[in-house]
């Protein structure tokens, strides 16, 4: 640490066994008692009119009073800054160093030991000190950054403050090449960095970082600190990923639990200027902090109780990275008072705000002002969509172990997803399964609503053998799965299919006259469309068509055997058939009761493997009922 001695007498400040009071030691007996606050301070009136101009006004008029006695209460720095001033006045020696020296330095202004009043006087020494040696010195600036916390620095004194500002944020954006002062880095080796040397302790001791100063500045406080990131900001020299890096220390430095996206609540005040400051400061660059952080950051803004247009700067940011999250990211919980554990309706905000990205790009102004829907490719990438769809699919089975959970709410983010195209429905199915079985009251109508969601043409072998099973699911969606079971294990063994399909559509038209003509009787018990002995009978021989073919449990689709058990397809095809209330399940799939346009009935009358493999995603509505 930088430090500079003033004087060459020797102290003489003494107290009488009460801190309260301090006394020079001398012959001359004291002419003049200053008090500041509760400490009074015997002295003498030369040495301090000598150097000092508000103490000459204010000697003076006591004079003409006959008082003894000056009362100064505002002054900066206090007892302990005086006591240097004082000093300094007496000749007496007095150490600056970068912990007293900005109090000091407000204490002489205060007391106007100007050069005009003397030369060499105490502010033109301290103004040398801080330019040779505060400036200069990393560390000593931070520190004195560190000492104005507790005071209110007068304009003057700000200024100084503010060069020491400006000397840290050039220090920050020097070339690191360049860096040759001594600094604080002791993080932890990270994983790519493993062919750099270090020591014992796993900490760095190769060449100077870029994020160097990272870790020192977060012992700055809050306004101090964002003045500095302000100004290294201002001067558009050091990356955003950096500045986006210092946030994140100076988060987690000063944010107890900030991992946990828990705040301590002792003083939720401090810690809401704190958060609020971090997102203000937060880079503009997409990445340049991640998308773990920032819902972090979201998380201690709703913990603190930020304004809302706090969390919408959040919500928009993680929006526009979404595809980097976990699942675990975006389990936030529910404010306190709500029944549901989890926040549903802010994550679907963030996914609103992914999706507006594409939904911008299709819209473009024309000529004359008016606003015509062209359609332009959109500026998400395939990959990220995907990514973002089955991060919702993962979502929407955590929250769906919640027993509060409204269906609305599941079925509504779902929804958001729904137009996302993806090879598999397995999450969603997993999904869905997960919420039939911790709601196991709801209605036929909601089990169907909810169903609707998936698509059973894109589960994979092993989840189509888990929904045949599954006595959770209306009896229409495992008819729906059992047949596109057997259209794909026809496909992998090259044994033509339709005719059971064939068969199920000229019954429907048997007794309907047509697929499409057929009407759905809103009164008719879906769920009682086949027995339990027929589903029982129809997973055996699911079974039995699988395990002929070699599938197992395996269950990838390129694995299946060319051999095809015909007489099994023919035992379900009898199976099916001999069922008549399966016929008016599938009539009633043609009918405008519950769907309208192309539906599934058609695509069990039509369907072949080569049409199973290429048809694009449809509205999900369409593909169960």
């Amino acid at each position: 640490m930088k430090f500079m001695k003033l004087g060459s007498k020797p102290d003489t400040f003494q107290t009488d066994g009460n801190n309260n009071v301090r006394y020079v030691a001398s012959e001359l007996a004291s002419d003049i008692i200053v008090s500041i606050g509760d400490t009074k301070f015997y002295l003498h009136k030369f040495p301090l009119i000598s150097k000092s101009s508000h103490l000459q006004k204010l000697i003076s008029l006591n004079n003409e009073e006959n008082i003894n006695e000056i009362q100064i209460s505002d002054i900066p720095g206090g007892a302990s800054a005086f006591e240097i001033c004082a000093k300094f006045c007496y000749g007496m020696t007095v150490t600056l160093n970068a912990y007293n020296v900005i109090a000091t330095r407000c204490a002489a202004e205060y007391l106007g030991m100007h050069e005009n009043i003397e030369k060499g006087n105490l502010l033109f020494k301290i103004d040398v000190f801080l330019s040779s040696s505060i400036f200069r010195s990393w560390k000593d600036s931070i520190i004195l950054l560190q000492t104005t916390k507790s005071m209110s620095p007068l304009d003057e004194e700000q200024k100084v403050v503010n060069r020491c500002i400006e000397s840290i944020a050039n220090k920050a954006c020097v070339d690191v090449s360049k860096v040759d002062w001594s600094y604080t880095y002791n993080r932890k080796k990270l994983p790519e960095e493993n062919g750099f040397e270090s020591n014992q302790n796993g900490v760095r001791t190769r060449n100077v970082p870029k994020d160097w100063w990272v870790e020192d500045l977060c012992e700055l406080e809050v306004d101090m600190y964002k003045s500095v990131i302000t100004n290294i900001k201002t001067k558009e020299i050091q990356s955003n990923d950096v500045i986006g890096e210092a946030l994140k220390a100076y988060a987690y430095r000063k944010l107890p639990n900030f991992s946990k996206g828990m705040i301590p609540c002792e003083d939720v005040s401090k810690h809401r200027l704190i958060v609020e400051t971090i997102v203000k400061l937060l880079p503009s660059d997409k990445g340049s902090v991640s998308c773990r952080f920032l819902v972090k950051l979201l998380k201690a803004v709703i913990f603190v109780e930020s304004e809302d247009r706090i969390r919408d700067v959040l919500v928009k940011r993680i929006g526009q990275q979404l595809e980097e999250a976990s699942v675990n990211d975006i389990l936030i919980k529910a404010p306190d008072g709500e029944i549901t554990m989890y926040d549903v309706g802010i994550v679907q905000k963030i996914v609103r705000e992914f999706l507006m990205k594409d939904h911008n790009s299709e819209i473009e102004l024309v000529g004359g002002g008016e606003l015509e829907g062209i359609r332009k490719p959109g500026i998400l990438s395939d990959a990220s969509k995907l990514m973002v769809a089955k991060l919702i699919d993962g979502y929407l089975a955590e929250i769906a172990k919640d027993p509060n959970l409204p269906l609305l709410n599941f079925v509504n983010l779902a929804e958001l997803v729904s137009r996302i195209s993806r090879p598999s429905h397995d999450g969603l199915y997993r999904a869905i399964d997960t919420y039939l079985k911790e709601h196991p009251g709801i209605s036929k109508g909601e089990k169907k609503s909810i169903c609707q969601l998936m698509d059973c043409r894109k589960l994979s072998v092993d989840a189509s053998l888990h929904a045949v099973q599954n006595e959770r699911l209306p009896t229409r969606v495992i008819v729906q799965v059992l047949h596109f079971e057997q259209v794909r294990t026809a496909a992998s063994s090259g044994t033509s299919t339709p005719d059971i399909a064939k068969g199920i559509k000229d019954l429907s038209i048997g007794s309907n006259g047509s697929s499409r003509s057929g009407t759905t009787n809103p009164e008719y018990d879906t769920d009682g469309a086949g027995t339990a002995e027929e589903l029982k009978a129809l997973r055996k021989e699911l079974a039995s068509l699988r395990q002929s073919n070699g599938v197992g449990n395996s269950f990838k689709d390129g694995d299946a055997k060319p051999n095809m058990d015909k007489a099994v397809i023919g035992k379900m095809k009898g199976l099916l058939k001999s069922k008549k209330s399966f016929i008016k399940l599938w009539a009633s799939k043609g009918g405008h009761g519950e769907n309208s346009g192309s539906d599934s009935s058609e695509s069990i009358g039509s369907v072949n493997p080569e049409e199973v493999k290429s048809t694009p995603s449809r509205n999900r509505r369409n593909s169960v009922s």
